[in-house]
């Protein structure tokens, strides 16, 4: 089997082009963002309130290494983390103003760059390769 027939190297290969496209689009539009970075504030702006170990599960982030990514979120300026008032050894999330007035700018430049990922694809193909993406990762 070459590696042309090899999931894994397929998958690898596609997500470098996804982040590439991804920084790209995001460093032309002007925005200081990662796609972790992103999505990371997204699930705190869609879940406030969160805590670390939960934001990692929601994005399916390493729990490890969360702590990094709310610690440039939080130097930013884009969230807030406090002690929890339920469990003083958690850290709930709460995005401040300026992480709601970048997400309403970069979050346009996202949707756009869907395509763009799968630009090779036309719309039927997405849709197919969308729905067995979630079936292979059991989200369907």
């Amino acid at each position: 089997m070459n590696r042309m027939e090899m999931a894994g190297h397929l998958i690898r290969r596609l997500h470098q082009q996804s982040m590439q496209i991804f920084q790209a689009q995001t460093q032309a539009a002007g925005l200081d963002l990662t796609s972790v970075q992103f999505a990371a504030l997204d699930a705190i702006a869609q879940q406030p309130g969160t805590d670390q170990a939960s934001l990692a599960e929601t994005i399916s982030f390493d729990r490890a290494t969360i702590g990094g990514v709310i610690d440039r979120l939080e130097l930013k300026g884009l969230v807030q983390r406090a002690v929890s008032k339920e469990d003083r050894r958690a850290r709930v999330l709460h995005i401040t103003p300026a992480g709601e007035q970048l997400l309403a700018t970069i979050r346009p430049v996202v949707e756009a760059l869907q395509a763009e990922i799968l630009g090779p694809l036309s719309p039927a193909e997405r849709k197919i390769f969308l729905a067995l993406a979630h079936k292979a990762l059991g989200l369907d």
